[in-house]
């Protein structure tokens, strides 16, 4: 969220900065409230200065033996009518501060202008992609035809965008997910946080999800219970209401969670298979930083995502997000994109965000230096979604045959080198 000051005193900066986004501020209905909170503020002063008069006139007055009620009762209503304006000055802070809550981060300098995908900038492609001397066949086919993914039983226990894995298929998502943990905590310096998977609504609105977008959102009826879309929203709410100390920082997490989407929106984008599904696992790495440190931060958390790229030998590409392709509560972004060769393009498999201080103003994390205090910075980035990796793995590995081979870094933990058609279930 945007500092409330800061915003009324830079509102055609900031509103030009926005415009970038696509969004158009009402710069009158902002200046407007401004003047009348401004005037509020001005007829409480000119009331407490009056009443301070007054009261030392009574006081005067009673040393005197002098009669003061009628005095008394005048000065009495000024403390209720400098009540009442402060309250409306609440009223006033709180109505700009509701829609503030509504208003997306301002795009860093660095982010390029553009209103689509179509505007973002490819920063780099690495890997190469595979020749195939057959035509290779979508995951939605592969992962059947092995009797490792099984959509019309998932439909049967839930209904669309779910699915079951079996076999093979089932401890390869498992494979990827301890691997990916392995590789962040043993080698990339990440402690690993295993989180509550539902989440409270003070949390989500530390994170930016509430209130704007509550109906991307699954909430369990009669409670204050929200299932997670993503692990950074309880792991980045681990310090809300903190203050931590800036020598401890960077603080980086990774977690594994299943996530929870309604996709609301989406609908005919990704109908097939499990690229866009309503739960799906994922690991999360998150970042606490301080201010100076937090872009720095941003280019070791990417490389560490990518590291697991490289690893399992999956072409794929880094992109900058222009102003118009960005998420809510991001400055700026970089998304990674994985070479899937049915849809003959390159599909998103993390982003990495820097917050800046968005997150932590709403969720008042701050950061201790010397004497000093500051708002943190926050970073995520998915470490990678896990399904999205098996879909790159399964169609990227496949083979004439119709099985697939397992990357050498899985071996150990899959204690398999190729992926087989599954027998009857015994």
């Amino acid at each position: 969220m945007h500092d409330l000051a800061f915003f009324r005193a830079n509102l055609d900066a900031i509103a030009a900065r926005l415009a970038d986004r696509g969004l158009q501020l009402n710069l009158d209905e902002f200046r407007s409230m401004d003047i009348e909170r401004r005037a509020t503020i001005t007829r409480k002063e000119a009331l407490q200065a009056e009443q301070n008069v007054l009261s030392k006139e009574v006081g005067k007055l009673r040393a005197q033996q002098v009669d003061t009620t009628e005095l008394q009762n005048k000065v009495r209503e000024m403390k209720e009518q400098s009540a009442a304006l402060d309250r409306l000055g609440e009223e006033m802070d709180a109505a700009c501060r509701s829609q503030l809550a509504r208003i997306p981060n301002v795009p860093h300098e660095s982010v390029p202008k553009g209103v689509s995908a179509a505007d973002n900038a490819i920063v780099h492609e690495i890997g190469e992609k595979r020749a195939f001397d057959f035509t290779p066949q979508p995951h939605w086919d592969l992962g059947p035809a092995l009797g490792i993914l099984d959509f019309e039983r998932a439909g049967k226990i839930t209904g669309a965008r779910f699915a079951v894995y079996f076999d093979q298929g089932a401890r390869l998502e498992r494979a990827l997910i301890n691997f990916m943990l392995d590789v962040h905590t043993r080698e990339h310096g990440y402690t690993e946080v295993l989180p509550p998977f539902m989440i409270n609504s003070a949390s989500l609105y530390g994170t930016g999800q509430l209130p704007k977008f509550a109906e991307d959102l699954f909430k369990l009826e009669g409670t204050d219970y929200w299932l997670a879309p993503t692990a950074e929203v309880p792991v980045t709410n681990l310090f809300r209401d903190e203050t931590l100390e800036g020598e401890q920082l960077p603080i980086s997490f990774c977690a594994y969670t299943p996530c929870f989407r309604s996709e609301a929106g989406s609908y005919g984008r990704d109908v097939r298979g499990i690229i866009r599904q309503h739960q799906f696992q994922k690991v999360e790495l998150v970042k606490f930083t301080r201010a100076a440190q937090s872009y720095d931060e941003l280019e070791k958390l990417t490389s560490d995502a990518e590291d697991i790229l490289k690893r399992l030998g999956l072409p794929f590409r880094r992109v900058l997000l222009c102003t118009g392709d960005m998420g809510f509560s991001s400055a700026k972004t970089y998304d990674l994109e994985v070479w899937l060769p049915s849809q003959n393009e390159f599909k998103e498999i993390s982003s990495c965000s820097n917050f800046e201080s968005f997150q932590s103003r709403r969720a008042a994390i701050r950061c201790r230096t010397g004497k000093k205090t500051e708002l943190a910075h926050t970073l995520n980035g998915s470490g990678l979604a896990v399904g999205r990796t098996w879909v790159a793995i399964v169609e990227n590995y496949q083979q004439a045959d119709g099985t697939v081979i397992v990357p050498e870094a899985l071996r150990p933990y899959l204690n398999a080198e190729r992926i087989t058609k599954r027998g009857k279930i015994r």
